[in-house]
């Protein structure tokens, strides 16, 4: 997009000097940079000017100027035109070199490059310095897309109408050609593409008017003589009739109400045309500043108009068409001072496209009917889009999309509640040792070991994860009076989903089968990507008839509920018939603190501290539909995975090896012990890499890396205690419905954004920078939302859906929309 630059020179004279202000902005937007400074006094520039313009008058040159006898240029006043045209260009740039002025000069430099397109507006009301030639500013050089208009300083922003058009209207006024030929004008008018001039040649004032009025145009056409009576201007229709612009002042006012979009004054000493053609607003104009030679206002015109119809933007292509009668100068001194636009500030000057097929000259829907687009846009892409996800199309997507938002969590703390005794590769190797292990991880006598070490400094609970579906050699009494008699202690066996282990592995036989202490280790992984993100808390019985694991609780779900034994009512506590988990939290924790909200603490009455109540805790079980699942098989009690979230899922507790306990050498004291396992779940685990006991999480699943189960497990048993105890939030999903009607909000969204920008964007050039924007914004946002529940409360919300939704709905509003501007030009063309 290019830039617009003011500069507005105010508050002065030449003998006083004037206040600038310059504001870089991008089109069509408002200034972003705005500096101040100053030109000095310089009462001489006006002098050099006038002794310039008195030069050139002194020609003779044919020009379209009021009809005189034609003189021959003498060289010698040639020369004396060129020599006063340096002058006046020498002084002008010195001028804009003085030291008020460089911090405009600085800023320009700086927030401007050269290969940027750029409109320069130059806003005053002293009619010197409009007459300057600001075009031969020598910082201009180094930027040939740069151009320069004139603008007043007061001036009102107003709506140009809208109108329909199969080729750009032209109203030709062909006035008094006495010693010219405006035949020329006429002929290159003649052959502009997709054009429809209209021909008023030498016409009465009453002609003019009547055409003024009688359609829209989208550019009036002067080519003829003129003259400046002091500060007005006068065009002459015939060698017998004149008039000024305020004798044309109603014709001119309604045809820019009816969408006139620029003005050519082919014609002399233009300057002289502004004020007025100003007061109407007219949205720019190309003038003349001076008495302009035929050839020249020839040539002009039609390197004009062929750049501008070829596509090039207005006012590059009379930077052009200026710089091309350079070619003339030889003949014609100063042929390239004489073009000037004169801009209204408000207004983006049109392409030659847009004139043929205008934005802003389009009838576009009414408001009325841009909302019932929207909405009924949105109603189809909302039911395709729900259609599609229900049929489980979209959920590697949502999965995906789930995955990347759980690593944007910040990091929590490891949870003090939990210890894991980790069996890695070298605890394998010192074991081995010693003695073989067969295909077991830890030796009898070692376990044994271990289980006497932990029982003795009284932890909560004892999780054993791993398989011992043997029974226990008699060499090991002590053992098997640990897994027979230890109510601290539970072990884990698997049901076994899949054909391939269909029996799955049966619990050590020396836990008694009434005891509760066995949970199965069963994760649920997806099916898609083999990702753990579910929690699976227990299972119905009769799905488990040939299996030799029949546990109703997960491994960690008993942990955690031995975990809470204290602080919970084992009557209250379980699943209900829907699968429900319910936890009766009995009685406070004595680590309970009460200005943190617990969802078992009372509301606080003024003045007084939170109290203690009885509350229960639900873990509710996922549906068959459950956000990005879609027809999931949901048997037994999931819930979706809470992992705690930390660089590596290792970090989930304290972890010592097993080498740590068994050390002859530096066998840890009892305080050591005492401080790392009294209170707290004790998880017994292996992380060799050599045994196949690792899975895929929502954390580094793209490069295949894999955790532990005994990790996985721990931060299972974290998120029932943290969602007890500490009130963190569960993560939870939207109903179907719920889910439906959030994806069909930001569908509208997307229509009705868009369908907002194109009733009231008056570019097409314009309109897909902005849409654009406009959808990454709404995106961004629906991003933002999703991130942030999903952050701070825990709520999975469609994500993938919406922005599918919001963007097809944004498209689809944009080509019916399209579809309706293109019939109605089409109605136009036949009548």
């Amino acid at each position: 997009m290019g830039k617009l630059v003011v500069l507005k020179i105010t508050d002065g004279s030449f003998e006083q000097g004037f206040t600038v202000t310059l504001q870089i902005g991008e089109e069509n937007a408002r200034h972003a940079i705005e500096t101040v400074g100053r030109l000095p006094a310089a009462p001489e520039l006006p002098q050099y000017y006038d002794r310039w313009q008195s030069s050139y008058y002194q020609l003779g040159q044919p020009v379209r100027l009021t009809a005189t006898k034609v003189q021959k240029p003498d060289p010698a006043r040639l020369e004396e035109c060129r020599k006063a045209a340096q002058e006046l260009q020498t002084q002008l740039n010195t001028w804009l070199l003085s030291e008020p002025y460089r911090p405009i000069r600085e800023k320009w430099l700086e927030r401007l490059t050269p290969d940027q397109e750029i409109r320069v507006i130059l806003q005053t009301e002293d009619p010197q310095i409009r007459r300057l030639p600001w075009h031969l500013l020598d910082f201009l050089e180094r930027y040939p897309k740069a151009e320069i208009a004139l603008s007043a300083l007061k001036w009102e922003v107003y709506e140009q109408p809208q109108q329909a058009n199969s080729n750009v209207k032209i109203l030709a006024i062909l006035g008094d050609s006495t010693g010219i030929d405006t035949n020329a004008d006429r002929a290159l008018l003649e052959k502009l593409p997709q054009a429809a001039p209209t021909f008023l040649p030498e016409p009465s004032r009453k002609e003019i008017t009547d055409r003024l009025w009688q359609q829209p145009w989208d550019i009036l056409f002067f080519a003829g003589h003129s003259a400046s009576q002091g500060s007005t201007g006068r065009i002459f229709l015939n060698q017998t009739d004149s008039l000024t612009i305020s004798d044309l002042k109603n014709g001119l006012r309604k045809a820019i109400q009816q969408g006139l979009k620029f003005a050519i004054f082919n014609s002399c000493d233009g300057l002289g045309l502004v004020p007025e053609l100003a007061d109407l607003q007219i949205p720019q104009m190309v003038v003349m500043r001076e008495p302009v030679p035929d050839l020249v206002a020839q040539e002009f015109l039609k390197y004009f108009l062929d750049g501008f119809s070829q596509g090039k933007p207005f006012y590059l292509a009379v930077r052009e068409a200026r710089e091309h009668l350079e070619g003339l100068e030889d003949q014609f001194p100063c042929a390239t001072w004489l073009p000037v636009i004169c801009q209204h500030p408000a207004v983006i000057p049109p392409t030659w496209q847009e004139l043929i097929q205008p934005d802003s000259s389009l009838q576009r829907p009414s408001v009325k009917q841009g909302l019932a687009i929207a909405l009924l846009t949105s109603l189809t892409v909302t039911a395709f889009i729900s259609g599609i996800r229900f049929m489980g199309l979209l959920q590697p997507l949502e999965l995906n999309a789930f995955d990347q938002t759980m690593q944007l969590r910040p990091a929590e703390p490891p949870d003090p509640r939990l210890l894991i005794v980790t069996i890695d590769d070298e605890d394998l190797r010192q074991q081995r040792r010693t003695e073989r292990l067969n295909a077991v991880s830890i030796t009898d006598a070692n376990l044994s070991k271990l289980l006497s070490q932990l029982t003795a400094h009284q932890p909560r609970a004892i999780g054993l994860d791993i398989y011992r579906d043997e029974a226990t050699a008699p060499t090991h009494p002590e053992l098997i009076a640990q897994f027979r008699d230890n109510q601290a202690l539970v072990s884990i066996c698997k049901v076994g989903f899949d054909k391939a282990n269909p029996y799955g592995i049966a619990p050590p036989p020396e836990i008694p089968h009434d005891s509760y202490r066995v949970g199965f280790s069963d994760f649920i992984s997806d099916d898609s990507d083999e990702i753990v993100r579910r929690h699976l808390l227990g299972m119905r019985s009769e799905g488990q008839t040939e299996s030799q694991c029949h546990a109703s609780f997960a491994f960690s779900t008993e942990l955690a509920l031995r975990y809470l034994r204290d602080h919970t009512d084992p009557n209250q506590t379980g699943f209900d018939a829907n699968w429900n988990l319910n936890i009766q939290v009995n009685r406070a924790p004595k680590d309970l603190i009460t200005k943190v909200p617990h969802s078992y603490l009372k509301p606080a009455q003024p003045g007084r501290q939170a109290s203690w109540q009885p509350d229960q805790v639900a873990l509710p079980r996922l549906r068959s539909h459950a956000s990005g699942y879609q027809g999931m098989d949901h048997d037994g009690g999931q819930i979706l995975l809470n992992y705690r979230a930390s660089k590596e899922l290792g970090d989930i507790a304290a972890q010592k090896p097993l080498r740590w306990f068994l050390s002859q050498q530096t066998p840890p004291s009892a305080q050591e012990l005492a401080d790392l396992i009294n209170g707290k779940v004790v998880l017994i685990g292996v992380t060799a890499r050599e045994k196949e006991d690792s899975f895929k999480t929502p954390y580094g699943a793209e490069q295949d890396e894999r955790t532990p189960g005994v990790f996985i497990h721990a931060h299972m048993i974290s998120q029932i205690l943290a969602a007890v105890l500490d009130d963190r939030p569960l993560l939870w999903v939207f109903n179907p419905w719920a889910d439906v009607l959030w994806i069909g909000g930001w569908s509208l969204v997307g229509g009705m954004l868009v369908g907002g920008l194109y009733l009231r964007t008056t570019s097409r050039q314009r309109l897909l920078p902005q849409i654009t924007l406009a959808v990454g914004l709404a995106v961004g946002l629906l991003y933002g939302t999703c991130a942030g529940i999903f952050i701070w409360v825990g709520g999975w919300l469609p994500l993938v859906p919406p922005v599918l939704a919001l963007i097809v709905t944004s498209g689809g509003v944009v080509i019916l929309l399209d579809r309706q501007h293109t019939r109605f030009i089409k109605n136009a063309e036949l009548h």
